[in-house]
């Protein structure tokens, strides 16, 4: 069932983020998950941070970073359907959706990595999980699995799956790894159903890309035994990674959202 015509009018995208934003904003400023464990401290980072500088800096490379998550979502949410071969007006919405989830994504890690705020580390864990469950209703829209219905139960399971950090300390953790499986899953059932050689490659790049960002991450301390390791850490690289896989699940995800105008316009 095609989605509402009101769900894609221009501009929508950008309102769908930033009510979803302010939703998660709203709920962690009252206090909703005060008592869920993060990581709090430099002391869970390999790069040492440098009193010279200034506290938005503190951590300049793992701070830095962050900016790749801002170009990346400018770099797609402006270019259009004739640079991009997407003509269906679900492809452009779900395109500016995820670009505008970039956007957002990358100021509040950089807050969270020089703050050190329990409540900004909690709005970091929590975003990372609409943006895999929009990968997965990306898959399925073009597998022809989209309504209206099932977009806003996948994304409201996604945003309440959260809860599981209040009852237990892997909770997000858990969350997450499911999240990933689901992604990868429907990746590669869209793949195997409407996939060739490009994309293949897109999707084999992303999942390489998935493996350094969760990996790299949690080695980042053991890794700083290594040189190489010690300015430019495991987390750095972790974030490289994050933004790479981000990166070519928009090209994996555009090279067969065309399938979706074939099909439409026959």
């Amino acid at each position: 069932m095609a989605v509402a015509a009101g769900i894609l009018e221009p501009g929508s995208s950008f309102w769908h983020v930033a009510g979803g934003f302010t939703l998660c904003l709203v709920t962690v400023c009252i206090g909703v998950f005060d008592t869920v464990t993060t990581e709090l401290g430099f002391s869970h980072y390999a790069e040492k941070p440098s009193s010279a500088l200034p506290v938005f800096l503190s951590m300049p490379f793992n701070s830095l970073v962050n900016l790749g998550y801002v170009f990346l979502g400018i770099y797609w949410l402006v270019r259009d359907e004739k640079t991009l071969g997407v003509k269906h007006g679900t492809g452009r919405y779900l395109k500016n959706i995820f670009s505008w989830m970039a956007l957002a994504y990358g100021p509040v890690q950089w807050l969270r990595i020089s703050t050190q705020n329990h409540r900004l580390a909690v709005l970091d864990q929590w975003f990372t999980l609409p943006i895999f469950a929009w990968a997965i209703i990306w898959c399925n829209s073009i597998l022809g699995n989209w309504s209206r219905q099932r977009f806003l139960l996948i994304e409201c399971l996604s945003l309440i799956s959260y809860g599981l950090s209040i009852f237990h300390r892997q909770g997000f953790e858990l969350a997450l790894s499911v999240h990933i499986l689901w992604a990868v899953i429907s990746g590669v059932r869209l793949q195997n159903r409407h996939g060739n050689s490009s994309s293949k490659k897109y999707l084999i790049f992303a999942l390489i890309s998935c493996l350094g960002f969760v990996g790299l991450k949690l080695l980042d301390h053991w890794l700083a035994r290594y040189f190489l390791f010690q300015t430019l850490t495991g987390h750095f690289w972790s974030k490289v990674c994050d933004i790479l896989q981000f990166h070519y699940a928009f090209c994996f995800l555009l090279h067969l959202d065309r399938h979706r105008f074939f099909k439409t316009n026959g």
